[in-house]
């Protein structure tokens, strides 16, 4: 007999959907009120008095007055937080600090306020509620659900709690929720990842789960393991498994591998979550690109990410933005971020209302010859190179080869498959062609003999977990970077001999 739950979960859906209609469809509007609310609200703090905010009126006072910074421009002022100073950045104290780990800075602190909690939590909800307002189906509510995630143990510094970004999200789980969700909270606390997946595996194995969630990579090695352990599919192994939420990275890669793992098609929600604030999910099944929070405390900027590294490129607000263009996004927030660059690329798939899919990293990419290949041109041109192929891929990277022993220079892309091609070479031009047709200036390169078409080298199985496992980043919200403009993690790679 169904519970009085699903009703209720479409009733609440409905009621998310008309509010969430509602600043969507003024997003101008939307944005302005942010704004305003953002410069009142810190004008009295140590940044807002250093920045003039009782002067800015608009956004080109705001443009004027604050620079765009990142977290290392941004520190002086996040380390006087964390020593314990109150009205720094934001009023008063921060209720936690998210600890995330920099590559350049060491540990990184990024403050969450009283303001900017509740939207984390909001932001995921309405991803469900939405879901359930469009689809119908809300019977998964009275299933289990699993969301795979960092440890929810908490440290403290000067008074203030800090952790995971996943573990401080999960002491926020609403009541109603508190006896679907798995695991439990013991095994949640485990800090290897390895014997956490294990022990989530036991503890899920007798249990109907309906909804499974977390970074794609790490929920299918959670995948494979039950596959071993039971020798059956994941789909028959949870009959009633019909949603997989992720976020972190584009799933298609992973989307083949996953339907055969599962042995059947699931509906899927992206998320687009980060310490710095949620900032857009999936609100229709059928559209490309996630819905942008324009009603979440955050204010948002964007700059052409090939205008990025300009001596003045243009800020531009929501309303100025085109669908197709890449943009680096700037933010500022109610957690005391201010024109703060999280380093993301974006691109709109839709202005009304605003959608978008995260197209890289401005700082992962390759342009060692000028051709400024972004992340999301590579999923592309290996989604499309293995489509019609026998092919999975488990993972991948791409990394210059400046210097190799004979020819050209080249991109060497470095795969590890779950069933290898028959021929390597016709998959390289594949990707190749891909990439060419994508990329007028990669194109350029390899016809003009500066490069020579790409080389894949393959990586032995689980090669990119022991990988991650050896610079201690296996497991949580930790994922391999697609591109590298260098060869650290290339090197890495032959030097533990992880390669076929």
């Amino acid at each position: 007999m169904m519970s009085l739950k699903p009703i209720l979960a479409k009733l609440f859906a409905k009621h998310i959907k008309r509010s969430v209609l509602k600043w969507s469809s003024n997003p101008v509007e939307t944005q302005e009120k942010v704004f305003k609310s953002l410069i009142k609200d810190a004008s009295h703090t140590v940044f807002g008095n250093e920045h003039d905010f009782k002067s800015i009126t608009s956004h080109e006072d705001f443009v004027k007055r604050v620079p765009i910074r990142d977290y290392e421009d941004l520190k002086p002022y996040v380390d006087r937080v964390v020593a314990g100073e109150e009205d720094i950045l934001w009023k008063g104290k921060p209720l936690y600090f998210a600890k995330t780990s920099g590559t350049t800075s060491g540990a990184k602190y990024i403050p969450l306020t009283k303001e900017s909690m509740p939207t984390h939590v909001e932001a995921a909800r309405n991803a469900i509620l939405m879901y359930i307002a469009e689809t119908g189906n809300s019977k998964f509510v009275d299933g289990k659900m699993i969301f795979l995630q960092g440890s929810p143990t908490l440290e403290e510094k000067n008074g203030i709690q800090l952790g995971r970004l996943s573990g401080i999200v999960a002491h926020f789980v609403p009541k109603y929720l508190q006896k679907n969700r798995m695991p439990s909270w013991k095994t949640n606390c485990i800090e290897d990842w390895e014997t956490k997946v294990e022990a989530i595996v036991e503890e899920t194995l007798p249990e109907d789960m309906s909804v499974i969630s977390g970074i794609p990579s790490w929920v299918q090695m959670y995948f494979e393991k039950i596959n071993a352990k039971t020798g059956k599919k994941v789909g028959d192994v949870f009959k009633n498994f019909n949603l997989f939420i992720f976020g972190g990275v584009n799933y298609e890669p992973y989307r083949a591998k996953f339907e055969s793992l599962i042995g059947r098609k699931v509906d899927s929600i992206e998320l687009y979550p980060a310490s710095e604030g949620f900032f857009a999910f999936q609100d229709q099944q059928n559209e490309k690109g996630m819905l942008l929070q324009l009603n979440s405390g955050m204010f948002y900027e964007f700059i052409e990410a090939n205008h990025f590294f300009d001596d003045q490129p243009k800020r531009l607000t929501i309303s100025e933005v085109k669908t197709g263009v890449n943009y680096v996004m700037i933010i500022s927030t109610n957690a005391g971020l201010w024109a703060y660059n999280i380093g993301d690329t974006v691109e709109f798939t839709s202005t009304k209302p605003y959608r978008v899919i995260v197209s890289g990293r401005i700082k992962h990419f390759i342009s060692a010859f000028g051709e400024h290949v972004i992340g999301k041109e590579v999923e592309q041109a290996l989604q499309e190179a293995t489509q019609n192929l026998d092919v999975s891929v488990t993972e991948f990277t791409v990394a210059p080869q400046i210097n190799p022993e004979s020819g050209l220079p080249f991109h060497e892309w470095f795969i590890e498959f779950e069933n290898s091609p028959h021929n390597l070479l016709e998959l390289a031009q594949k990707i190749d062609a891909s990439m060419q047709k994508q990329n007028s200036y990669y194109y350029d390169l390899i016809f003009g003999n500066v490069l020579q078409p790409l080389k894949i080298s393959e990586i032995k199985k689980n090669g990119f977990q022991d990988y991650m496992k050896s610079i201690g980043k296996l497991g949580g919200q930790n994922k391999i970077p697609r591109l590298s403009n260098d060869r650290k993690i290339a090197n890495k790679l032959y030097a533990q001999k992880l390669l076929k």
